[in-house]
């Protein structure tokens, strides 16, 4: 293999690799709700736990995974363990027993008879996907930049085939997964998923020679080295790499402590960053410093609105959307399927959009790309409100309306996240660079754990994972839509307001 369409081979085992995990990983994330609500038969606010408590992990991990891999592993090794795991998760996950059984007593108290055993092993496979995901994900990007000279000019093009993959991954897998699941049974999707992380792993190790050495660790003889317990410290790693899969499990079922978790070291974080800023910077570090903060903030409004789709939008369209579309039924777990499709016919555009601009002095700051992120995906699920009143008498809202939702909430993503991880390294002082990084990384986090909580708004009484009253729990999808449209395009107004001030606060960076 010369070369990937002008690029380096090892771009093709990198790209090959993240779209079987995205694969996987947006695979089992389409009937993950769905899977909860109606296999265990948890409550709509149980199941919204668990997907928020699962998700918040997901983000976390990779600022443990990327530091190990850093100082220790090499990004060969922390993706390979990673992709390991991940094939462990996905298939367990297919493990799914019986069904869980429900009753109601004589005073009406609802009953649920779920087994024990294979609860654990969903929620251990969790933990095996979490931990996973915490090695792969960063490290793979990493090893794509390895690839390339600070200098290169086919860095961003190389990047910007890389993102492709991931997309065209979790498309045909939100797809093919969703369809699966909800027509065959539940293994059939989660066990399609994990042969595709299992697909990646397989590329990935056949392509070792193509990373050109980029990926190994930086000290070999580090990991050979006695840790204080008597292993060297790469079997140390993996050792508590095991402990770290535990912890998850634990975790994933400790919905109330992920949140004090989060909320605590965020509160500590924010305090450190501060000082930090205004004591051990130039007053021109210190604004970029508050600024990036302030930007960080607003994304995190952004994407707790934006991750409704794997959550509340999931279960309204399971409940309240016309499915059947010229002869077609749609699977609700389908639908999620819109984000990458959109992305992959938007990015273009939106890469063409912004050079044309840029050629006229007219480009957006990216605090105003910010603003245009967060009122595009308020104004979505402002749209989807007003679709409901063509509900027809069964309570079904025509799909146009959340297919609608989901174009807007694509290209308000368009418009905050490719410039996100730009704007930390723009911004941050030098020496911190790498921690701002992690801070944007746990930021994602906390705006899962808040997606949940906003989703929770919309639950509605079910027995047997189906909704009891279907006028009912469209009125509480309503209700709370329309709220977190009006609070989007509202924070979107303010951060226009705000932006004068905050490009002030750049000293010249756009």
């Amino acid at each position: 293999m010369r070369n990937f369409f002008g690029h380096p081979p090892g771009l093709f085992i990198c790209f090959m690799t993240e779209m079987w995990e995205r694969f996987s990983f947006y695979g089992m994330k389409a009937l993950l709700t769905l899977y909860v609500a109606k296999h265990f038969l948890f409550s709509d606010q149980g199941s919204y736990q668990i997907f928020g408590a699962y998700t918040a992990l997901v983000y976390a991990g990779p600022v443990i995974g990327g530091y190990i891999a850093d100082r220790y592993l090499g990004f060969r090794k922390a993706v390979t363990l990673g992709a390991i795991l991940l094939v462990l998760g996905h298939f367990g996950m297919a493990f799914e027993g019986a069904p869980a059984m429900e009753t109601v007593a004589a005073d009406g108290t609802r009953l649920v008879d779920r087994d024990p055993f294979y609860l654990q092993i969903f929620y251990l496979s969790l933990g095996l996907i979490i931990t996973g995901v915490g090695f792969l994900k960063p490290n793979i990007s990493t090893i794509v930049g390895a690839l390339y000279a600070p200098e290169d000019p086919r860095r961003d093009s190389g990047f910007t085939i890389f993102y492709m993959g991931i997309n065209l991954g979790s498309w045909i897998a939100t797809i093919l997964c969703g369809y699966l699941g909800e027509t065959y049974g539940w293994a059939y999707g989660f066990g399609l998923a994990g042969i595709g992380m299992l697909f990646g792993l397989i590329f990935f190790l056949w392509g070792q020679k193509y990373l050109e050495g980029k990926a190994e660790p930086h000290d070999p003889e580090l990991l050979r080295r006695r840790s204080p317990i008597g292993l060297s410290v790469e079997n140390t790693i993996y050792l508590a790499t095991l402990g770290g899969v535990l912890i998850a499990w634990f975790l994933v079922q400790s919905y109330s402590l992920i949140g004090t978790l989060l909320g605590g070291f965020s509160a500590a974080v924010a305090a450190g960053i501060l000082y930090f800023s205004f004591f051990r910077c130039t007053t021109v570090e210190r604004d970029r410093m508050i600024v990036a903060l302030v930007l960080t903030t607003f994304s995190v409004m952004f994407w707790a609105l934006f991750e409704q789709a794997g959550s509340s939008l999931t279960l309204f369209a399971d409940r309240n959307v016309d499915r059947d579309v010229l002869g077609f039924h749609i699977k609700a777990s389908q639908f999620q399927a819109l984000n990458p499709m959109f992305i992959i016919l938007c990015a273009p555009l939106f890469a063409g959009l912004w050079v044309a601009l840029a050629r006229r002095w007219l480009e957006p700051s990216t605090p105003m790309k910010f603003a245009l992120g967060l009122v595009q995906v308020g104004v979505g699920f402002l749209i989807l409100v007003y679709g409901t009143r063509y509900a027809d008498e069964n309570f079904l809202v025509p799909a146009i309306w959340i297919v609608l939702a989901y174009f807007f909430h694509t290209t308000g993503e368009l418009c905050l996240s490719p410039v996100g991880l730009s704007m930390i390294t723009k911004l941050s002082v030098q020496r911190v660079v790498g921690l701002m990084m992690g801070i944007w990384f746990l930021s994602s986090a906390g705006a899962q754990y808040i997606a949940s909580l906003i989703a929770m708004g919309t639950s509605a009484e079910t027995a047997g994972g189906v909704a009891l009253d279907r006028g009912a729990a469209l009125q509480g999808y309503v209700d709370v839509f329309q709220n977190i449209g009006l609070w989007g395009v509202g924070m979107g107004i303010v951060l226009v307001v705000l932006t004068p001030l905050l490009r002030k606060g750049m000293h010249g960076i756009h």
